[in-house]
């Protein structure tokens, strides 16, 4: 560890959250309707979307119909992106002439984006064509992202509603989101990466010949173009195998900022925005203060792990400082700690190390990041909601406590309410202590595994975690590609996704048929430190009582073995 380490971390985690608070101001007139500067241009253009979908932009849903058209718009998303990967041997820009995806990876990659989860059971640059890349996978990015943000929107407005039963329009929501934020800062952002040596191409691949004298093949792609809305869109799939630790994504350390900034900037622009349309903005950043805290002990705890001796290594006689195994060597532990942080924070999966190569206890934070609910901040609005089901829980507990029905942003929480956040919360965890359970004495799963012990137990955790979370990041080792891999892991994804989604759309239609409510001396206050306090401290007691026991045979057994081996 290192004084520059420390300032590259927090620069990072610094600048995700100062970017965040003027976008967040932006993506609230967005969602609000209010007049923005691209109105001129955009306007039309959004006006002519409308007319040709057939859609009232002023038409408000309630939470059924809201909550409908949800599903509906993602699983036509879903249909549309399996018929390209099953027909894309058909479909032009293929200049690699790739076949058909099977149909298990079909439906787990076409299920992986539509969550924006963007797990990867294949190798993009020697699976996916161009026309797959692009009309695929990079429309999924935006439409996924956008289609998470929305529940945010909805959230907000049912906070602020009086008596109402609207919670905003669907379709409104996703294309204003989609026209005014994703592309234009996706187009703002491809540009520079360009600028800064990224590849955006529709070229075939080219053979290099290597000092050596022999022939490599180099994979070309419209690399910048996806990359761009692949962390703006918090969503991580990689054009290449090795996602971000590949030179062609990320060629210095200029670009590894960049990208890095932009995996959680919307993350956190979402709560600010949440909290200018609700009004809540004291309360807002409440939870902005605690999820940037633990984000920041986590990062710090990854740092801290991959920084120390490897006692293998020291055994063997190795005169090293720290882990290297399976880092980005050009930018180091550092930079390798600056990025898993929020990558498993967020709902975003891009990597640029390989988290099975870190120390047992870095590669157990990275995993307990995205046990936590996917919400330090989590996906774009999508996180904030789950979130604001934490604080739910919160004042839960501190109503219990002192006898009172507990309330939050000025609205009472009942039974209902409850209820619903424990189905959108205790989903997760189902999921993924299920499928790990009978992955752990399967067969056809443990075929897959490249480890056998704690840090096979901590593979098959990690996929789980990744997919019910719809993270996407890996752990490597792991060969998912697989009937029962592809097939269960896009179940944790579907219920991971969709599930809390319905239910946090529900508790909105809910809240907003509530009245709005001033508070009084006796209103638990949201807005204060012993608020943040209490609200981490539900969200940790919550993740260690669900996933310790699997934890403490996984990454904290692995640890103990290798402190055996320290001479």
């Amino acid at each position: 560890m290192n004084w520059q380490g420390w300032a590259e971390i927090a620069l990072t985690l610094g600048l995700q959250v100062a970017i965040a608070l003027p976008l967040g101001i932006y993506l609230s007139r967005v969602w609000n309707g209010e007049r923005t500067w691209l109105d001129p241009v955009l306007r039309p253009v959004e006006r002519g979307f409308y007319a040709i979908a057939g859609i009232d932009p002023d038409r408000r849903q309630s939470w059924y119909a809201y909550a409908g058209a949800f599903l509906a718009f993602n699983l036509a998303g879903f249909v549309l992106l399996y018929a390209i990967l099953r027909l894309q041997h058909l479909l032009p820009f293929n200049p690699q002439g790739f076949g058909p995806l099977s149909t298990h990876l079909a439906f787990n990659t076409a299920v992986s984006f539509v969550t924006n989860t963007n797990w990867q059971s294949y190798g993009g640059e020697a699976t996916m064509s161009n026309f797959s890349q692009m009309a695929g996978l990079t429309v999924q990015n935006f439409a996924s992202a956008a289609a998470g943000a929305t529940l945010a929107a909805a959230l907000a407005r049912a906070f602020l509603a009086h008596r109402g039963e609207a919670i905003g329009n669907f379709w409104t929501d996703l294309v204003r989101t989609t026209l005014y934020v994703l592309l234009p800062l996706s187009i703002v952002v491809a540009i520079a990466l360009v600028a800064l040596g990224v590849p955006q191409t529709l070229g075939p691949s080219f053979q290099a010949t290597t000092l050596e004298g022999g022939h490599q093949t180099i994979a070309l792609a419209p690399v910048a173009s996806q990359l761009a809305i692949k962390q703006l869109g918090i969503n991580g799939g990689g054009i290449f195998n090795v996602n971000s630790a590949h030179p062609f994504e990320n060629p210095t350390p200029l670009t590894g900022l960049i990208t890095a900034v932009s995996i959680n900037v919307l993350g956190w622009a979402a709560f600010f925005a949440f909290g200018r349309s609700a009004a809540v903005r004291k309360d807002v950043r409440a939870l902005v203060a605690a999820g940037f805290v633990l984000l920041a002990l986590g990062t710090s705890a990854i740092y801290w792990s991959e920084t120390r001796p490897a006692p293998a290594l020291v055994a063997a006689g190795a005169d090293t400082a720290q882990n290297m195994e399976g880092k980005e060597v050009r930018f180091g532990a550092a930079g390798s700690a600056a990025w898993a942080g929020p990558t498993t924070g967020a709902s975003n999966g891009s990597v640029n190390a390989m988290h099975a190569s870190f120390l047992p206890l870095g590669g157990g934070v990275a995993m307990v990041l995205m046990q936590l609910g996917e919400i330090l901040p989590g996906g774009i609005g999508s996180g904030l909601a789950n979130m604001v089901l934490m604080a739910l829980l919160a004042v839960f507990v501190a109503g219990l406590m002192v006898g009172r029905t507990p309330e939050y942003l000025g609205k009472k929480i009942e039974a209902r309410g409850i209820k619903l956040a424990f189905v959108a919360l205790l989903v997760f965890p189902a999921a993924l202590l299920g499928f790990s359970a009978v992955a752990a004495v399967l067969p056809a799963a443990l075929a897959g595994l490249l480890n056998a012990g704690p840090h096979g137990l901590s593979e098959i955790l990690y996929a789980y975690t990744s997919a019910a979370a719809n993270n996407g990041s890996a752990f490597a080792g792991l060969t998912a590609n697989a009937p029962w891999w592809n097939t269960t892991l896009g179940i944790a994804m579907l219920v991971g996704r969709f599930v809390p989604a319905v239910a946090i759309l529900a508790i909105a239609g809910a809240l907003a048929a509530k009245p709005k409510l001033a508070p009084t001396a006796g209103t638990l206050p949201t807005d204060s430190g012993l608020f943040v306090g209490l609200l981490a401290g539900v969200i940790l007691i919550l993740g260690g009582l669900q996933f310790f026991p699997a934890l403490a045979l996984g990454p904290i057994a692995e640890h103990f073995q290798m402190l055996a081996l320290t001479p």
